[in-house]
């Protein structure tokens, strides 16, 4: 019944189907219909936009996205091929009187371990969050063969006595202090040690659960847009820890530059599209501003 009253009384609409629900499309208003219950409601959909398949697009954006089957995890799909790198990302809380120490502790101890040939891994980076969350240390380790390595590292640190008592000291500097493990995107550069001064901007995205496919087909494209100024670190997504988790890691000159360079993106024919239809499969998202510790390679 409620079908048919709106379809009677608004002529020229554009209709869509989705499962238990109709919808009929008109001067940016949304009126969606129970097939079941027969039941509807209007609710105002997004501003300035003719384009048919845009609004077509918007609105099953609404409902949970299916992505085609796979007979591969999305690890394999989605990350780098020819190498076999690991990440860790650690986010530590440090007690606000205690920075400073904190990071002379650390500029003491990680890089070592980075120069250390016995350790498989590298510190790609180390800073601490200038905006965001605040008394925050950040550092990004690298293991050059995937899981063994970090196994490998993990154990010979524990005959380390150095690192053993770098780790009893910041233990009493700390609030907190959680990790995950990452895997890189094919499509994004390897984060290589470059000259500063610059400061970073570490951006995460909560994905919603099996859209991770979907985000990485739109940013393969996507990434070309922001490279002219050798702003785009690193691209990576989580495999232990918070899952369907991303974090794309940016470098600028200041924050004046980071705003001119991202304006500059919009003059790209193709990136209001990414954005368009990215947005809708992120449930939560977070930018961090940091600047570099003295040891960390990325300055």
């Amino acid at each position: 019944m409620a079908t048919r009253v709106l379809q009677s009384s608004c002529s020229g609409l554009y209709q869509a189907k989705h499962g238990h629900f109709t919808a009929v499309i008109r001067d940016r208003y949304v009126y969606c219909i129970s097939i079941k219950t027969q039941s509807w409601c209007c609710f105002r959909g997004l501003s300035a936009s003719n384009n048919r398949n845009r609004e077509d697009s918007w609105f099953k954006s609404l409902f949970v996205r299916k992505v085609d089957p796979r007979k591969d995890a999305h690890s394999h799909l989605l990350a780098k091929k020819e190498d076999n790198n690991l990440y860790k990302i650690q986010f530590h809380n440090v007690k606000p009187e205690c920075l400073e120490a904190y990071n002379k502790l650390c500029d003491e101890v990680l890089p070592s371990i980075h120069r250390d040939g016995h350790y498989p891994c590298e510190l790609v980076g180390t800073w601490n969050t200038w905006y965001g969350e605040q008394d925050q240390a950040v550092h990004l380790w690298r293991y050059r063969g995937g899981y063994p390595a970090l196994t490998e590292v993990m154990s010979k640190l524990k005959n380390n006595k150095e690192f053993l008592e770098y780790r009893q000291e910041r233990g009493k500097m700390l609030l907190s202090r959680r990790n995950q493990l990452l895997l890189e995107f094919s499509f994004w550069n390897e984060p290589v040690p470059r000259d500063g001064p610059n400061i970073y901007e570490l951006r995460s995205y909560q994905l919603r659960p099996g859209t991770m496919i979907e985000w990485g087909n739109y940013w393969a494209r996507a990434i070309s847009y922001r490279q002219h100024n050798r702003e785009a670190v690193g691209g990576f997504f989580s495999q232990i820890g918070n899952l369907y988790m991303v974090h794309h890691l940016w470098a600028y000159k200041d924050l004046q530059s980071r705003e001119d360079t991202r304006n500059a993106a919009w003059q790209h024919e193709g990136w209001d599209e990414v954005v368009y239809y990215t947005v809708p499969l992120i449930q939560h998202m977070e930018s961090r501003i940091m600047i570099p510790l003295k040891g960390s390679p990325l300055q």
